[in-house]
């Protein structure tokens, strides 16, 4: 049976690109043929049908039971026509109908074609949605196939058949894509659709950061380093707190890299994105003051019942620990997951407040962000001259130029230039107007400075214990 022979193969061709077994085709090919003798001979039909992978021919034989008055003409035959074929038959006896493939109408071979689709399509949906179903959190990459009234409809490279969208509130405003665009995402959730299963996608949950950094932070991919927590305001700036399980690897300088390659890479994905990346701490007093970075936090106080943290910060942190618009302090309320009070120490004070709580000893002076310059490799001299002139810590001198060094007193170019290559080395700059549609955060009001950096691992955290 040629006709047949060609069929098979046709399916053979199919289940290869469907991604489908022997087995699975072969399953479906039956099915289809079923539903074809369906159409033929009503709803309620039985029958055996084999097929030959050799030849490729099929081997049918509906089934019908012999009885004394029909009632269902597709399962029953009449013992008087039964005994046409054989006298031999008695009522209770099953009759075996041969049936040729070739015989089969257009509406047979109609119904065949349409049970077999929808059966592929069936098997699709659950293949997805098995592939897919564990995998939320997980970087998805693909290409942008059309744009449907501000949803992005993206073509996945592991599942091409796969419907999966980003929604309009999923984006990051500040980026633009055109079809055709290489793009990646975090895939959110698989949706239940009447068409199957759906992924969404997304670029602006704070999940496609965690998995950026899964992807750049080899320790976080082997579990070494854990996101414990994270805050995001899309387009704008993002934070998050990171804690190792192994001592000697310090999680912000694992996720910064070297130079700052890691975060950068992160930073780049998501069109200029600030992002602050503190040590997670089990105690919430002192996970607050990291949240705040870069601003430094002279005093903290909480409300465990009330769930509520005051921080006290010197007038002049006061506009970097507020951020513009109130972003930082917003962020770092949501890292910490508590309300976050934040007050100057002038208005602190007139509200009557006892001025020695901003007495701190020389050891809890500095937080986690920052460290004292004599950790550094600098000679003498130069330290000395930068002490002179003011300049004891790290954060004092990170946004300082060359211009500024060379007119210190004291100070020459070689000096200037090995302090500029240790704030490089360092330090991560952002915020540089790298951003899709051109902004550039340059020249805050709050007081940020031109650039804002975020430490690498060799920041101490000699105020731990006495916060």
């Amino acid at each position: 049976m040629a006709n047949a022979a060609q069929i098979v193969a046709a399916f053979r061709d199919v289940a290869a690109t469907k991604s489908l077994t022997e087995d699975e085709m072969t399953d479906l090919v039956k099915d289809g043929i079923l539903a074809g003798l369906a159409r033929i001979h009503g709803p309620t039909v039985r029958a055996e049908i084999d097929i030959n992978e050799e030849t490729g021919e099929f081997d049918i034989v509906v089934l019908r039971r012999v009885v004394e008055e029909v009632e269902d003409t597709a399962t029953e035959i009449s013992l008087e026509e039964a005994r046409w074929d054989d006298e031999g038959f008695e009522v209770g006896d099953v009759m075996e109908v041969p049936v040729v493939f070739a015989e089969f109408g257009r509406n047979a071979v109609m119904a065949v074609k349409q049970r077999i689709v929808q059966r592929v399509r069936e098997n699709e949906r659950d293949r997805i949605r098995d592939e897919f179903e564990d995998e939320v959190g997980e970087l998805l990459s693909g290409e942008v196939q059309q744009i449907e009234r501000g949803k992005l409809v993206v073509m996945l490279n592991r599942a091409r058949d796969a419907e999966a969208i980003i929604p309009w509130k999923d984006q990051n405003p500040r980026e633009r894509f055109r079809q055709g665009d290489p793009i990646r995402a975090v895939l959110k959730k698989v949706e239940e659709t009447p068409k199957g299963p759906r992924l969404i996608l997304s670029r602006g949950d704070p999940l496609f950061v965690a998995a950026l950094f899964k992807l750049e932070v080899p320790e976080i991919y082997q579990g070494i380093v854990e996101i414990r927590e994270i805050a995001r305001e899309v387009g704008g700036r993002t934070k998050i707190a990171v804690y190792s399980r192994d001592e000697s690897i310090d999680p912000v300088g694992a996720c910064v890299g070297l130079k700052g390659s890691r975060v950068q890479a992160v930073v780049s994905e998501l069109g200029g994105e600030r992002i602050d990346i503190v040590p997670w701490h089990p105690d919430t007093e002192v996970f607050a003051r990291r949240a705040l970075a870069p601003a430094r936090v002279s005093k903290v106080f909480s409300d465990t019942e009330r769930q509520v943290i005051t921080a006290i910060v010197d007038e002049d942190q006061l506009s970097l620990a507020i951020g513009r618009n109130g972003q930082n302090v917003r962020l770092a309320s949501q890292l910490i997951g508590w309300q976050l009070d934040l007050y100057g120490s002038r208005e602190w004070i007139d509200k009557g407040a006892d001025v020695t709580l901003f007495a701190s000893a020389p050891e809890n002076q500095y937080e986690t962000a920052d460290f004292p310059l004599s950790e550094l490799d600098l000679p003498l001299p130069t330290l000395g001259a930068l002490s002179q002139a003011g300049y004891d810590t790290f954060l004092q001198i990170i946004d300082l130029e060359r211009r500024d060094f060379l007119g210190i007193e004291s100070i020459g170019e070689e000096d200037a230039d090995r302090l500029l290559e240790l704030i490089d080395e360092l330090t991560v700059v952002e915020g540089d107007g790298a951003s899709a549609d051109g902004d550039d955060d340059e020249g805050d009001e709050d007081g940020e400075g031109s650039e804002e950096a975020v430490l690498a691992g060799e920041a101490k955290d000699e105020g731990d214990d006495a916060d």
